[in-house]
């Protein structure tokens, strides 16, 4: 079976007990289900440019997006046409400015409608969108035949191009911030980075983030919060591929607190991370950071 990726950012309305969902159309891999509004990035798209995209197309509305409210991720395995989707879902909070609320003429959502709390029970809920919610969640049946017929297959990937989902953590403990250094050969080589990375095919992004911390440098972490959301694009990244990738990468930013830190030590061999030390707040100041590492570590500083 195929394995596939796709990065969405979603938004969660709410008018006091209502709140804002769409029902998917037969154009979606499962039609008649209702969910959070939102949907998948185009490549290079930051993820509040596409949920203020996918809102205006599916509902009519024109959206203010608020602050991150979780990630997470989501596998379908779609045995009609051999491929295993991994959905990696940003969950924004998201206020109405202006616009008519309809339903999308043409795409993979078919209607719109706010709908009372105590109305959830009665709808056919993504899972994703029941969890949050605070609803039974009931899987979706990857068996059952799409509407009409056969789903659509993917399109195929580009070799040059690529989409990345991390999860990056600003780890604190009593001995003060912990920052890994980027190998050579990987992009921002020697800068010193927020520890995290990638994470792996049907992986939660905490719980990825967690694993690359002790990886990376021994540390056992708690995920405190869920603090940003950024993206960078770069048509032209010189990393271990033999060519110049266009490379999208989506990083979600936690804080996580080490309560008994030790001594750092790097666990993979030939990875990205070259090594891993703690540091006081006086001596970040004095660093070659990346633009992640440095915006994270200004507010923690402040």
């Amino acid at each position: 079976m195929e394995r596939r990726r796709r990065i969405g950012a979603y938004g969660l309305c709410r008018d006091g007990d209502r709140v804002l969902l769409t029902r998917t159309s037969d154009k979606s891999d499962f039609p008649g289900v209702w969910q959070i509004p939102g949907g998948g990035l185009e490549h290079g798209e930051a993820p509040v440019h596409a949920l203020v995209r996918e809102y205006r197309e599916e509902t009519g509305l024109e959206i203010e997006v608020g602050r991150p409210l979780t990630a997470l991720a989501s596998v379908r395995e779609l045995w009609d046409i051999d491929v295993s989707w991994h959905f990696d879902l940003i969950v924004y909070e998201v206020r109405v400015l202006g616009g008519t609320l309809r339903r999308e003429a043409v795409g993979t959502s078919d209607d719109v409608a706010w709908v009372d709390q105590r109305d959830l029970a009665d709808l056919r809920l993504m899972p994703f969108a029941a969890e949050l919610l605070g609803q039974p969640v009931v899987p979706l049946d990857f068996a059952a035949p799409h509407p009409l017929g056969r789903r659509r297959p993917p399109p195929p990937l580009r070799k040059d191009q690529g989409q990345r989902f991390a999860a990056y953590g600003l780890v604190t403990s009593p001995r003060g911030v912990l920052l890994t250094k980027i190998s050579q050969g990987f992009p921002g080589a020697g800068k010193w980075h927020l520890p995290g990375g990638g994470t792996d095919f049907g992986e939660q992004p905490a719980a990825g983030l967690l694993r690359e911390i002790a990886e990376e440098s021994g540390q056992l972490g708690e995920v405190v919060e869920l603090l940003a959301v950024s993206d960078r694009h770069n048509p032209r990244a010189i990393g271990p591929e033999p060519h110049p990738m266009d490379w999208h990468a989506v990083r979600v930013i936690y804080r996580v607190a080490v309560p008994v830190p030790t001594e750092p030590r790097v666990a993979e061999v030939g990875g990205s991370t070259v090594d891993a030390r703690w540091f006081a707040p006086d001596e970040l100041g004095g660093l070659t950071l990346t633009d992640v590492a440095a915006t994270a570590t200004a507010a923690y500083r402040a």
